[in-house]
């Protein structure tokens, strides 16, 4: 894990940090703590006349009135070829620019596919797996792996140059996306097919080198860049994932976690509560294990609820924030409200997204918002 060293701690607090630590907290343009969302669908809903209103009722634009209730960070997908050009390079560049000249802190979250990419699906891009074969030999498996960490390399810089050709710098970029499982299947598969782990073999050490092949990359355009490993569910045990991943060769700067505490239902009925204290516990042992500062790259929690999620919301800093290797939380499109759902979700027979935070009635930030970003 390459060294990062731009927070400042107090001096006690830095001197006992680093005798335990192989990697020090990166430090952030205005203040240690991202306060931030993922505001990927954002173009998409203004396209479809959606209406957003700060806590007065006086319509904004989005992110403008977000960060005028203490938002101080903004995460953007990026899709390689999605059918209806949502969430790739142009896309994310236009709500690029928008970010920066606002002056807030950015994230670039690679998903390496043209759809989402999470636990339960990792497709390779279609145009990956097609590509020039001038001396007509047969492609051979390490041909294809060896092809696939390549088009990561290059979609990575491709996408990097195109935001330091605008003058972007991105703070952070995660190397895939919810990639407990590995990514780019079959290839970087790290479970068979019942989503059961396997804890060693040739999905590992592939996974292992795509995502440092995004690593270097990251660092090849902006060396100062921090680079995050992202996968789900902070209440879990993942200390051994990552160690798998080192010993495999895999780089990271930062660990980033999924925490959906009121999903308590899909984790075998875990309240809230107890969802967040083993979430609090998860991440202090990464911590122990690798040194490297943690951040919730993902947190959601319910609309049609939204005293009980500002609770939860309140629950999960009052745990966390105290934590000094702990850089903050983003919550996943908080943004969306009232039925809205993307383009893509309509063939597919999806229904809307249900755990953003704005207030249906009126398009405004809801209490666990406005929770999420005091400061």
């Amino acid at each position: 894990m390459r060294a990062l060293k731009r927070y400042i701690y107090p001096a006690i607090v830095l001197t006992a940090f680093v005798l335990l630590a192989s990697c020090t907290r990166p430090a952030a343009k205005e203040s240690g703590y991202a306060y931030g969302a993922d505001l990927s669908w954002l173009t998409e809903q203004e396209r479809d006349g959606v209406i957003f209103r700060d806590p007065d009722g006086n319509a904004d634009e989005c992110m403008h009135l977000l960060q005028g209730i203490g938002m101080n960070s903004v995460r953007l997908r990026v899709w390689v070829n999605h059918t209806t050009g949502w969430c790739n390079l142009p896309d994310m560049l236009v709500k690029a620019r928008r970010a920066d000249s606002l002056g807030l802190r950015l994230m670039i979250d690679f998903h390496y596919s043209d759809f989402f990419a999470d636990p339960h699906r990792q497709d390779v891009p279609a145009e990956w797996l097609t590509w020039d074969n001038p001396d007509g030999n047969a492609r051979t498996y390490a041909d294809t792996i060896s092809h696939l960490t390549e088009c990561v390399y290059a979609h990575t810089k491709t996408v990097l140059q195109a935001l330091k050709a605008e003058g972007i710098t991105p703070e952070w970029v995660q190397v895939g996306n919810e990639t407990r499982y590995g990514t780019l299947w079959p290839y970087g598969r790290t479970t068979d097919e019942q989503y059961v782990p396997v804890r060693d073999g040739e999905g590992w050490s592939n996974y292992a080198k795509f995502v440092t092949a995004g690593y270097e990359a990251c660092h090849e355009i902006f060396p100062d860049v921090i680079v995050i490993n992202h996968i789900d569910n902070a209440y879990m045990d993942n200390v051994w994932f990552y160690k798998q991943l080192q010993a495999d060769g895999g780089k990271w700067d930062m660990i980033g976690l999924s925490h959906y505490p009121m999903m308590g239902a899909w984790s075998g009925g875990i309240p809230w509560q107890e969802m967040n204290e083993r979430a609090r516990r998860n991440i202090i042992a990464l911590h122990e294990a690798f040194g490297c500062p943690i951040m919730l790259s993902e947190i959601g929690t319910m609309e049609h609820d939204p005293q009980t999620s500002q609770q939860v919301i309140a629950d999960v800093r009052s745990k966390l924030d105290t934590l000094p290797y702990f850089g903050g939380i983003f919550y996943w499109e908080p943004q969306v409200f009232a039925g809205w759902r993307p383009q893509e979700y309509i063939p597919l027979g999806w229904g809307a997204y249900d755990m953003g935070a704005f207030k249906t009635e009126t398009g405004q930030p809801n209490e666990a918002l406005v929770t999420l970003f005091e400061h």
